[in-house]
């Protein structure tokens, strides 16, 4: 890959943004990379858990690389509603590789430093937990460009943090510095520095890694379920997943583990 560094090692993978001269400003084949190493991770039953992170940038992820922007607006089409519906299109491609992370069975955690601007908030906020430097900084930074936000931010934030404070970042563009960012909620916890931030973060995935995969899957899509229905949905759904699932090797491997004193071994 061009655009994307990835390892797999003990059931973590360790996929790095990697443009570091365009700050990991996101052009076609890093959207098309994005899309494809995502889903292939979701269909290997090596990983159990997703660290994202945008290497030796000096941001996390500067948001779309303009000269893709540009070829979105661009069009030789002269029917009026045909190209309308070549927009729709596009956009609808740039959503998808967004919604890949979300829908990846894996959880996968954003550690960020420097500027998560644009496009790069739209990616952690499809990502399941978040964290960060002290020096990193957050903006919807559509705003500037006199867009609307389009590739999720204004979908998923709320869901985090409330329509109050993504309203206030929406209308306004401004940066959320990393220490504000935990206390309104985008990010779970802040450090001092990337290397401080990483040692924690992979002992977090260290720690998902041994849980059972089966019962982690499964959490991830309830969990995802729940967000978009009622209480009441979500009871039925869930009674309805259990009566599916429960009953695996992985429960009596827990059970068994947990009378011996020892750890459980999962399968994959």
């Amino acid at each position: 890959m061009q655009t994307i560094k990835l390892t797999i090692q003990n059931h973590i993978a360790h996929v790095v943004l990697n443009r570091p001269e365009k700050a990991n400003a996101l052009n076609q084949t890093a959207w098309d990379e994005l899309k494809d190493t995502f889903e292939n991770l979701d269909e290997n039953p090596e990983v159990r858990v997703i660290v994202l992170e945008g290497g030796e940038s000096k941001h996390f992820c500067a948001g779309i690389d303009l000269s893709l922007l540009m070829t979105v607006a661009q069009t030789d089409i002269t029917c009026e509603g045909r190209r309308r519906e070549k927009v729709r299109t596009d956009v609808l491609r740039l959503q998808a590789p967004v919604n890949t992370i979300e829908n990846c069975s894996k959880p996968v955690l954003a550690a960020v430093h420097g500027g998560c601007i644009g496009g790069g908030l739209d990616i952690i906020c499809a990502c399941d937990i978040r964290y960060c430097t002290e020096d990193a900084f957050f903006t919807i930074k559509e705003i500037d460009m006199g867009m609307v936000a389009d590739l999720g931010t204004l979908q998923r934030l709320p869901k985090l943090i409330g329509e109050g404070r993504v309203r206030e970042m929406a209308y306004t563009g401004r940066h959320v510095g990393g220490k504000e960012a935990e206390k309104i909620g985008i990010v779970n916890n802040t450090y001092n520095d990337k290397a401080t931030m990483m040692e924690e973060v992979f002992k977090l995935a260290a720690t998902i890694s041994t849980r059972s995969p089966l019962s982690i899957r499964g959490t991830k899509h309830i969990l995802l379920h729940t967000r978009d229905h009622t209480v009441a949905d979500g009871l039925n759904y869930m009674a309805t997943w259990n009566a599916a699932m429960l009953l695996s090797n992985d429960l009596q491997e827990a059970f068994m583990a947990k009378s011996q004193k020892r750890d459980a071994s999962f399968e994959d």
